[in-house]
C-alpha cells in the first residue's frame, strides 16, 4: 500500500512550527528583558573600609616584646614593617619605653580585619616563629597558632622533663624537622612551651 501525504497538511504542520518557534523567542526576549530590568534596579555599592566600617573610630593593639625577642625584632623590623604597611595599610610603630608593637587602623585600611591579623603576625614573631612563616598569617585565612606546655601531656619533673623535651626536638632537630614536614606545621621549642603554626585541616 503507498502512502500519499497531503501537501495542506505539511504546510500546516510548518506555519505551526514555525509559530511556536517565534512565540518561543517572544518568550526568551521578554524573560531577557526581565532580567535585564532587574539587575538595573538591583542598587550597588562599594565596599566599606575598616575605617568607614567602623565609624571613623580608630582601633589600636598593642604586642609586648618580650626580652629575648628585642634582638631579632630590632634585626628584622623592615621585613616586619613591610608587610603591615604595604599590604594590610597600618599605621606601625615601636614604642621603646614599653618595648611594644603599637599598630592602629587609618583611613587607608581597607579589610576590616587587617588589625587582627596584624596583631597575629607580630605575636607569632614574638612566639619565636621567623618572619617568612609568620607572614603567611596574613596571606592564608586558615591558619592557627597554638601554644601548649610538655607538662600538659605528661605531668613530669627534673631529667625526665628535660629528656621529654630533647626527644621532640630530636639530635640537631631532625625530629621537629620530620613532624614539620609531616604535618606541614612550624614548630617552636621555647624550654617547656610548644608553638605550633599549622592549619587545622
Amino acid at each position: 500500500e503507498s502512502t500519499t501525504i497531503d501537501p495542506s497538511v505539511v504546510q500546516s504542520r510548518i506555519s505551526q512550527s514555525a509559530s511556536l518557534a517565534k512565540s518561543q523567542d517572544e518568550n526568551m526576549a521578554t524573560d531577557d528583558g526581565n532580567e535585564m530590568d532587574h539587575s538595573a534596579l538591583m542598587p550597588t555599592f562599594e565596599k566599606l573600609s575598616a575605617h568607614a566600617a567602623n565609624h571613623g573610630k580608630v582601633e589600636y593593639r598593642r604586642i609586648r616584646c618580650p626580652a629575648h625577642r628585642y634582638t631579632p625584632l630590632r634585626e628584622s623590623w623592615e621585613q616586619i614593617l613591610t608587610p603591615l604597611v604595604d599590604f594590610l595599610k597600618l599605621q606601625v610603630r615601636f614604642n621603646t619605653k614599653t618595648r611594644s608593637i603599637e599598630m592602629k587602623t587609618s583611613a587607608n585600611t581597607l579589610d576590616s580585619g587587617a588589625l587582627q591579623k596584624g596583631a597575629d603576625f607580630a605575636s607569632a614573631f614574638m612566639l619565636g616563629f621567623e618572619v617568612q612563616d609568620a607572614v603567611a598569617l596574613l596571606r592564608l585565612d586558615d591558619l592557627f597558632v597554638e601554644s601548649f606546655q610538655v607538662t600538659d601531656v605528661k605531668i613530669l619533673r627534673g631529667d625526665h622533663l628535660s629528656r621529654a623535651i630533647g626527644r621532640v626536638a630530636g639530635q640537631d632537630g631532625k625530629t621537629r624537622f620530620a613532624i614539620e614536614n609531616a604535618t606541614r606545621t612550624r614548630i617552636v621549642i621555647a624550654n617547656q612551651r610548644i608553638h605550633l603554626l599549622g592549619s587545622y585541616a
